[in-house]
Parts: C-alpha cells; sequence; structure tokens
C-alpha cells in the first residue's frame, strides 16, 4: 500500500507540470512498492513513461549508494531518454520518520526548445558568415566557479517500460567484458557481477534475485549468501 504521505504529493505533482510548463516532467516514485513505480506524472511526454512504469534504473543505482543518508535531494545532474535527449534533473528524497527512503520527487527539464532558440539567435546576432580563422590562437578561459557543476557525477537513465528488459540491460552491461563463459565462471566471479549488480540496483527490482540466478545457474539461496558476505 502506497504510503499515506505519497499521495499529498500527487497535488504537488499535477501543480509544478502545469506552473512549469511542458518542458519539465515531473514524477513521483513509490519505492515501497514491488517492483517500485511511478504513481504520478506530468508531462510524461518528454519521456514516454505514465503511471505505473517502473523506477528508472539510474534511481535505482543512486539509492543503492544510500545518498539519502546525508542529503534532502541531489540536483541538476544529466539523464538520457531512450531517444538520446539529455535532460536536466533533480530529485528529491521522500523519508518517513525514521529517515527512510519511501519516494522520490523528480524534475527533469528539456531544454532543447531553449537551446534551439538560443542558436537561432546568434545566428540573426553574427551569421557565421561572418565568422574567420583566428590568426592567434587564444588560451582557454577557465570556467567561472558558479558555472562548474555541483553534482559528482552524470547518471545515464533508462526509460524501459518492462522490468525483465531493464534486468537484462543490467546484467548484460555488467557482463559484457567477461571472457569467460557464464557457465564456467567461478565463485568469485559470481561475487563480483552480484557486487556490481547491487551497485546498479538490481536487487531492488521484484525478481531480481531470481533473475540473477537463473542467469549465473546457481540458486537463489546462493545469490542471498553472496550478498550478505557483501554486507559484512
Amino acid at each position: 500500500m502506497t504510503p499515506p504521505i505519497l499521495h499529498q504529493y500527487t497535488i504537488l505533482v499535477d501543480f509544478l507540470g502545469k506552473a512549469l510548463g511542458p518542458d519539465y516532467e515531473i514524477v513521483l516514485h513509490d519505492i515501497t512498492a514491488e517492483p517500485s513505480r511511478i504513481i504520478a506524472i506530468a508531462n510524461g511526454h518528454i519521456s514516454g513513461r505514465a503511471i505505473g512504469s517502473p523506477t528508472t534504473n539510474s534511481a535505482l543505482q543512486t539509492l543503492a549508494a544510500n545518498p539519502y543518508k546525508t542529503n534532502d535531494f541531489l540536483y541538476n545532474y544529466q539523464i538520457s531518454t531512450k531517444d538520446g535527449r539529455i535532460l536536466r534533473a533533480s530529485t528529491m528524497f521522500i523519508k518517513d520518520d525514521d529517515g527512510n527512503p519511501i519516494g522520490l520527487l523528480g524534475i527533469n527539464f528539456d531544454d532543447a526548445r531553449y537551446r534551439e532558440l538560443c542558436a537561432k539567435m546568434l545566428s540573426v546576432i553574427h551569421p557565421d558568415q561572418f565568422l574567420k580563422p583566428s590568426l592567434t590562437p587564444f588560451p582557454a578561459v577557465p570556467a567561472a566557479p558558479e558555472a562548474i557543476s555541483l553534482q559528482p557525477y552524470t547518471l545515464a537513465d533508462d526509460f524501459s517500460m518492462d522490468i525483465s528488459t531493464l534486468m537484462e540491460k543490467s546484467f548484460d552491461s555488467v557482463t559484457a567484458s567477461l571472457s569467460t563463459p557464464m557457465e564456467r565462471l567461478n565463485q568469485q566471479e559470481k561475487r563480483d557481477i552480484v557486487q556490481k549488480l547491487q551497485e546498479r540496483g538490481m536487487f531492488k527490482l521484484k525478481g531480481g534475485i531470481s533473475f540473477v540466478a537463473k542467469r549465473l545457474s546457481c540458486s537463489p539461496a546462493t545469490v542471498y549468501r553472496y550478498l550478505g558476505e557483501l554486507e559484512n
């Protein structure tokens, strides 16, 4: 059952979607659900998602790193849509009374129209035909401190609608560089794969344990044992 506090945020999703306009996707995730999913969204045309769509892999990766323990939100990082467009994303962690995350409120800004507008304005103010090759190379100008991103990393989001596809993509990306056939992996190699999948949030997906066990040709109990060893 969705925590009552999250129902209050559904009104905020609708309000922000209307107030900010069609270039801002506002999305609310219930991460207590099995599996975690979207329970409210405004301007979903930006990513093609809707109510009921699964929480994305980058959001699960973020949760696996436990940033909510020292932060209430992350802001101004980049994610990409299925068609390759880059969005500016910000995420607020909604927590219960004990400080555990129960929901995510995301704002994803698609600035494509504004970039196109800026390019058109520049072409009018100073057309390309006025440009001439520089005779003397100019030194690079360092970025102003306020222009530097405050986020230390960039997340590549996956707006897949299907959880099984999401798990397949995560598993394949982790094992793509393996030179040993899957059926010949030793325990340490399997343990390393489990660790990488945990960092990607695989085991926050419903059925993640069973899926990984099948792909590694081992039992779910073995995967649980690997996860327990990683916590110690």
